[in-house]
């Protein structure tokens, strides 16, 4: 075991989006488990929480001032607008870096178990530079999300994105790693995809996954479907080469079509053509249609790439780190 790895600094990184029935809770039971990690020497007494407030439109931050005026142990962030749950964590996750040795995500609903952070550091303490969160069952999910999750995972994986099956946002990355991620210059963010590709030593840690206690998802269907469409452009091509076998496709069908019209004219079966037309109509507009569609969103995610445009903004942050911190961290990790 690397004797070095030992007592690191922790930042437990929780992304908030109008979370104001949940964060009080939450922020109590993750100070208990910071105390007690603490208490136990598992992690250093500058192992911190940070809080982001993900352009929260209710009182979020107002409670979060609260929590950091309270307890040393809590650092706020507060980014200028909403930017998505992926953002949030990346910008958690990179202010971070310069203050700890290992960060550990986790969602502001703590329906993921906080007691298998032990689990994580301990990985961590062997030699894992990454350390991956992957639930047990899906057992809390409704039908829909739990069947709609598999296929996803199933896709992605078949399109060759290095994913792990439901594994989800609770991680732990080290410095190391973290640095190696902030070269990641993508404003389509996909960190379930992108942190499994940069290759670093990795184990998996299975964990519990509870009801939520309080307030409702802030996940909605339609940010779920934009976390999967993230995911499979960010990390394959096989959509557009699936396009050129439906055009394909849909060119040997236009011939069946025509040798089948050109057999009702030559021995009089045909009516009208009505209906081969219609038939014609359907299946080719529907697949140049759906071809444009995927071409769009790669056109359209080019473009937003091109652009360069920050990812995320802080618009205020609450904490007593210092640059004599950084100092101090560099000077352990040398």
């Amino acid at each position: 075991m690397d004797n070095c790895r030992k007592q690191g600094i922790l930042y437990i990184v929780v992304p908030c989006y109008n979370e104001e029935e949940a964060i009080e809770t939450s922020a109590g039971k993750l100070a208990d488990k910071l105390i007690q990690l603490k208490e136990d020497n598992i992690i250093s007494d500058k192992s911190r929480i940070v809080f982001v407030d993900d352009g929260s439109k209710d009182s979020t931050w107002d409670l979060i001032r609260a929590l950091y005026e309270k307890d040393d142990n809590i650092i706020g962030i507060r980014l200028a607008h909403n930017r998505g749950h992926q953002n949030a964590i990346l910008a958690g996750m990179m202010y971070s870096m310069d203050y700890c040795d290992f960060t550990i995500t986790i969602d502001a609903d703590l329906q993921q178990d906080i007691n298998a952070m032990e689990l994580f550091i301990k990985e961590y303490e062997a030699g894992s530079d990454i350390v991956y969160g992957v639930r047990n069952s899906r057992n809390t999910d409704g039908f829909f999300k739990k069947t709609s999750a598999t296929m996803f995972y199933k896709i992605m994986r078949f399109l060759g994105c290095s994913i792990y099956e439901n594994s989800a946002d609770y991680r732990l990355m080290s410095s190391k790693a973290l640095e190696a991620l902030s070269e990641y210059g993508e404003v389509n963010l996909f960190l379930r995809g992108i942190i499994p590709d940069m290759g670093f030593k990795s184990s998996v840690v299975k964990f519990d996954v509870f009801p939520r206690m309080q307030g409702e998802s802030k996940y909605s269907l339609s940010k779920m479907f934009t976390l999967a469409a993230d995911g499979i452009t960010s990390f394959s091509i096989k959509p557009i080469r699936l396009v050129f076998t439906m055009g394909v496709l849909a060119l040997f069908v236009g011939f069946i079509m025509i040798i089948h019209i050109l057999y009702e004219h030559y021995f009089g079966f045909t009516v009208s053509g009505w209906s081969s037309i219609l038939m014609s109509v359907w299946i080719l507009g529907g697949a140049v249609l759906m071809s444009l569609g995927i071409i769009g969103e790669y056109v359209g995610r080019n473009y937003m790439e091109t652009k360069r445009r920050p990812r995320y903004y802080f618009w205020d942050v609450l904490s007593r780190n210092n640059d004599s911190d950084k100092s101090d961290k560099k000077e352990k990790t040398q």
